[in-house]
C-alpha cells in the first residue's frame, strides 16, 4: 500500500515535469508561428494535466501527492527552460551606439565572424556610429565581451529576434567558434 502511494506520487511528479517542459517548448513554438505543432503540444499538455489533476484533487489531504504535483511543476519549468536554451536555436539583435571608432569595431566583429551592419546617426552630443548584428543567443556573451573590450562606453541594447531569414549568421556560415 505504501509502495503504491509512492509510485502514484512519482507518476504525478514525472507527468507534471513533462507537462511543464512541454508548455515551455510550446510557448517558443507559438512565437515562431508554428500553429499546428503548438496545437499538438497543447493537446498533449491538456491530456497530461487532466490525468494528473484528477489524481491530485481526489484527496487534497495527501501531502505527498500535492508535493509531487508542485515539485513537478518547478522541475518541469526548469527543464523546459534548459531544453529551450540547449536545443532550440535562438537569435538576438544587438544594437551598439558608439561615439568613436564604430567602423573599426565593426571590422573587429567581422574578423570574429559576426555580421555587422553600420549606419550613422545623430545622438544628443553629436554624430554616432550605429552597429546592428543578429547573433546566436549562445554567442551573445562572446559578442558583448568583444564590444566592451573595444569600447567600454558603448551603448548596447539587445532584442529577441523572432524570425531570421538570409543574411550573415555566424553558425550558418560554418565559421569556427
Amino acid at each position: 500500500m505504501v509502495l503504491e502511494g509512492f509510485a502514484l506520487a512519482l507518476a504525478i511528479f514525472l507527468l507534471r515535469v513533462l507537462n511543464f517542459a512541454l508548455g515551455t517548448i510550446r510557448m517558443v513554438i507559438i512565437t515562431r508561428n508554428m500553429r499546428l505543432l503548438a496545437s499538438v503540444f497543447a493537446f498533449i499538455e491538456a491530456f497530461i494535466f487532466a490525468v494528473v489533476i484528477a489524481n491530485v484533487v481526489t484527496n487534497l489531504n495527501d501531502t505527498l501527492n500535492l508535493f509531487a504535483y508542485c515539485m513537478g511543476a518547478a522541475v518541469g519549468s526548469y527543464l523546459g527552460m534548459y531544453l529551450e536554451g540547449r536545443f532550440i536555436t535562438g537569435y538576438r539583435i544587438v544594437n551598439i551606439i558608439t561615439y568613436n571608432k564604430g567602423h573599426e569595431l565593426a571590422l573587429s566583429l567581422r574578423d570574429m565572424g559576426f555580421g555587422v551592419t553600420e549606419s550613422h546617426g545623430e545622438g544628443r552630443d553629436g554624430p554616432v556610429f550605429m552597429l546592428r548584428s543578429v547573433v546566436l543567443r549562445k554567442e551573445v556573451k562572446k559578442f558583448l565581451s568583444a564590444v566592451k573590450n573595444f569600447d567600454d562606453k558603448a551603448f548596447i541594447s539587445i532584442e529577441e529576434a523572432h524570425a531570421v531569414e538570409r543574411g550573415w549568421i555566424r553558425s550558418l556560415r560554418g565559421t569556427p567558434s
